[in-house]
């Protein structure tokens, strides 16, 4: 059975073998996301070492970053946002003490959001506003799926982050036909080459299971298209600018998010 304490060796590697490459490349924008990732790493792997306490506490805390991040996007106002990380931290905490109940509160989460525009008497944006928070809940509640899953969903994190990764080198050296309108540059000799060192990834980490294989070939790229869809149909580049060499929070996550939708809907 995989845990935390049989992942901890190989995220420090990882780590110490990624700051050598970077240091090597002399290269500063990937020294700012290696220190990012330095800070980053060892916080996420503290918290799920304190099992579903700690798993929900950062699955909460990213849950409502990812909110605030989404609905500047969206351009939604502050009472949308709230309610919304309201949501998200309510599906959470069920995973954690009541999972029998979390279709329950989903469906909860799913009127407070559409009432916000409805009570305020929205006629011009309330569709908008109600779709939005809809997607929102959606999308961004599926981090509770952290809590359930453990030490699975860190070593699922692993494998989407180094098969995105390497799809991303891949592409650009392979060439070859385009994904998705969505996202030009990802080509798919490049997401083929990142799905199969993903799910190499999960071998060595003694966490290939078919469901996690499809997670991670199929789940992370389409997460990655969401947030590329989001993204265009707003104009942006990046979901945030406080995070060091990857814009904001939600444009780390976006592969994980439908991965471990993924896991969820086939284990």
């Amino acid at each position: 059975m995989i845990t935390v304490a049989s992942l901890a060796p190989y995220l420090g590697g990882a780590l110490v073998l990624g700051g050598i490459a970077v240091a090597a490349s002399r290269r500063r924008e990937l020294m700012v996301r290696w220190c990012a990732w330095a800070v980053g790493v060892p916080l996420v792997t503290g918290a799920f070492w304190l099992g579903r306490p700690g798993t929900a506490a950062i699955a909460v805390v990213v849950g409502v970053i990812a909110v605030m991040e989404f609905g500047g996007l969206m351009q939604l106002g502050p009472v949308d946002r709230v309610v919304l990380a309201a949501a998200v931290t309510g599906v959470v905490l069920a995973a954690w003490l009541a999972p029998g109940e979390v279709f329950r509160v989903v469906g909860i989460g799913a009127l407070a959001v559409a009432a916000v525009p409805l009570l305020a008497g929205d006629a011009d944006h309330g569709l908008r506003r109600t779709g939005a928070g809809l997607l929102g809940l959606a999308w961004l509640g599926v981090v509770a799926g952290l809590v359930p899953l453990g030490a699975s969903a860190l070593a699922l994190f692993v494998g989407v982050s180094i098969a995105d990764i390497v799809a991303y080198f891949a592409g650009r050296q392979l060439g070859g036909p385009r994904l998705s309108p969505l996202s030009p540059a990802k080509r798919w000799s490049g997401t083929l080459a990142g799905a199969a060192a993903g799910v190499g990834v999960l071998t060595v980490l003694s966490a290939l299971s078919w469901p996690m294989a499809v997670a991670v070939a199929v789940g992370g790229p389409a997460g990655d298209l969401l947030e590329s869809m989001v993204k265009r149909g707003v104009e942006a580049k990046d979901a945030g600018r406080w995070l060091p060499g990857s814009g904001g929070l939600l444009d780390r996550i976006d592969s994980l998010l439908i991965a471990l939708a993924v896991v969820l809907v086939l284990r």
